[in-house]
């Protein structure tokens, strides 16, 4: 039976990828830049993709990367999650990295893994691993069509494009127009794709290449969401502690007690769903109900901490300046992302041979 507790090294990969966000990404930062025209905070991925090389973490070391696997990939975004971090990592380390890996293209990937450039899959944010998804057409060489609900391509230099001949593409950024979307998750911004004769290489196909991908980041978005749920769990503790009416610590009213209780459990389990994503991503075991079953139950979780965390820290819950209000909108718009809750049990459901009536 397969481990799933964390080994020195991923804890010590942990340890400093929070030393770096503390210094990047504190919070009165985080929601500066999402009053800004500049979201993504460039100098915080430089530290990571460069500084530290996660980047390259799927990659394996022939191909310029760390040849890590998806366990270390999850403890990054469980950080990530924590300190809801402004950063392409998910997109570009991830899905887009997961997309590359598939169709075998080693060039782009060496500058992906080694943060040269960031790339974004060019499929909406909402589209759940093995359904659908839309492609542009293919003429004379050149790609024509519309894409909507890109996360991150505001900060993208490639972009890799599904079309119609059944193949996957890259095209340069600025052969793209980009309209930024509005998002209620500032910190992962939404842009819609405009392609009018962009010139494109053809790196492989596009199928079995945004499957991967998408499988990739649904099982990944769960480490994300522990991350996020975690820290409103500790910070509502903390605070229910700090915090005194009638001359006691609220956190010593049975009620509270009750609710962080049932909050804690739901999170500890949710950890368990997201790293048996992660461990079966990275043995090939299972994949797609582990993946699944984690989406099924990582959305809930995390919105329900972050829903908890604004109501019991009341008043000051609920000003701009503290920073409930960016894992709320997170958690929300994680949500949907890489499919629903409900369409993750649907495909539970099928994979196991119990679809309702």
């Amino acid at each position: 039976m397969t481990d799933l507790l964390y080994s020195e090294e991923e804890e010590a990969l942990r340890a400093a990828v929070r030393d770096l966000l503390a210094d990047h990404c504190d919070a009165p930062g985080v929601i500066a830049r999402t009053e800004s025209d500049a979201p993504h905070d460039l100098a915080a991925w430089k530290a990571l993709a460069d500084g530290m090389g996660l980047a390259g973490l799927l990659v394996p070391e022939a191909q310029g990367g760390q040849g890590a696997t998806h366990r270390e990939v999850a403890v990054v975004l469980e950080e990530l999650g924590r300190a809801v971090a402004p950063v392409p990592y998910l997109s570009s380390a991830v899905v887009a990295t997961e997309a590359l890996l598939e169709c075998g293209d080693e060039e782009l990937l060496g500058q992906l893994a080694s943060g040269r450039a960031i790339g974004v899959l060019a499929v909406g944010l909402h589209r759940a691993p093995g359904t659908a998804f839309p492609a542009v057409r293919l003429e004379s060489g050149t790609l024509h069509g519309e894409l909507t609900g890109i996360a991150d391509a505001v900060a993208a230099d490639v972009l890799l494009v599904s079309a119609e001949d059944g193949g996957l593409y890259a095209v340069d950024v600025s052969d793209a127009a980009l309209t930024p979307q509005v998002s209620l998750d500032a910190t992962r911004p939404l842009a819609t794709v405009t392609l009018n004769g962009a010139r494109a290489r053809r790196l492989g196909d596009a199928e079995p290449a945004v499957r991967r991908a998408l499988r990739s980041g649904a099982g990944l978005l769960a480490s994300e969401q522990f991350g996020l749920a975690e820290w409103a769990l500790t910070e509502t503790v903390r605070y229910l502690k700090e915090r005194k009416q009638f001359n006691r610590p609220v956190g010593g009213f049975q009620a509270l007690k009750h609710r962080l209780a049932q909050l804690w459990l739901e999170t500890v389990n949710l950890r368990a769903a997201a790293r048996n994503a992660a461990d079966a991503l990275a043995t090939g075991e299972d994949v797609d109900v582990a993946v699944a079953v984690a989406q099924s139950y990582a959305a809930p979780v995390a919105l329900h901490a972050a829903e908890e965390a604004l109501q019991l820290h009341a008043g000051i819950g609920m000003t701009w300046e503290h920073p409930i209000h960016l894992y709320l909108k997170r958690a929300k718009a994680d949500s949907i992302a890489y499919g629903t809750a409900g369409a993750h049990r649907c495909a539970v459901a099928e994979l196991v041979g119990l679809q309702a009536p």
